[in-house]
């Protein structure tokens, strides 16, 4: 008779598994060893925020789960969707999981205390604007156009953060073999607060080609957002949340990568210059 595998045998869920933390969070993990389960649409078994019934198969033997709700935890059904999730993780005993947040979101922090109620030995990792949404998706192909159009005044600043590093902390939430980090709301920042105009510079001077920034208003932003193919409610929620984001708010730096990890955040500047070099912004 065959026994059931150990705790350390089971694999560790991480949903939203192509996307630009969970495919990331995923290779790590299985380069170290740990077996994974790759949750989304199409897995096996398959995951799917939106079909509660692809929820149970999904949680079944794991150890542990990474949570990265899409396309944004401040949205309409986010809370119900993690909340979701998180129970049917407590059913089954796991006690290890990590939240990917957004920073400066007040509905997103109800999520955040939602799925802490449920599982106190979780942990949140709150995340400012990734670099990654300049290269990857929608964003990158307006850089390649020279625009960088985003509801917020030139001036205001946001200390962009790299999903690498949050990938990285996030795995060591996941697997560390203390409690440090359960029960705890992980901040993550880049190393410093960048000018939405600076930033729109700074990935031009990168790949040789002017990037100028535009303030434009949340419907508009929401209007070029429906245009490159998201829901019109989708697109809507973006840019609330995108207007609340872009008013300053943000306007500060952690030192949470450092301490996690021993070593500095990424900076923007470091960030365009690799993206840049491999291609991200190539118009072939």
């Amino acid at each position: 008779m065959t026994s059931p595998p150990s705790i350390c045998d089971r694999p560790i869920l991480v949903t939203a598994a192509h996307g630009k933390t969970g495919r990331r969070v995923a290779s790590r993990l299985t380069a170290a060893g740990h077996a994974v389960r790759a949750g989304s649409r199409s897995g096996d078994p398959r995951f799917d925020w939106t079909d509660p019934t692809t929820w149970p198969g999904a949680v079944d033997s794991v150890r542990a789960a990474y949570l990265a709700y899409q396309p944004d935890l401040a949205l309409p059904g986010a809370r119900e969707a993690v909340t979701g999730v998180a129970a049917a993780l407590v059913e089954r005993g796991v006690q290890r999981a990590v939240l990917l947040s957004g920073r400066g979101e007040p509905l997103a922090q109800e999520c955040e205390h939602a799925f802490l109620d449920l599982i106190p030995t979780g942990t949140v990792v709150r995340c400012a604007f990734f670099h990654q949404n300049f290269s990857e998706g929608a964003f990158a192909q307006t850089v390649i156009e020279g625009v960088l159009a985003l509801p917020g005044a030139p001036e205001r600043g946001e200390p962009f953060v790299d999903a690498e590093d949050i990938a990285d902390v996030i795995v060591a939430a996941l697997t560390a073999s203390h409690a440090e980090y359960q029960g705890r709301v992980l901040e993550l920042t880049g190393p410093r607060v960048v000018p939405l105009a600076e930033a729109a510079g700074i990935l031009g001077d990168a790949f040789g080609r002017p990037v100028k920034y535009h303030q434009v208003t949340g419907p508009e932003f929401a209007a070029g957002a429906e245009s490159m193919g998201l829901p019109a409610d989708e697109a809507q929620g973006l840019a609330d949340v995108f207007v609340d984001l872009f008013d300053g708010r943000n306007s500060a730096t952690t030192s949470t990568v450092a301490d996690v990890l021993g070593r500095p955040a990424r900076s923007l500047e470091d960030f365009a210059a690799a993206a840049a070099a491999g291609g991200a912004w190539s118009r072939a």
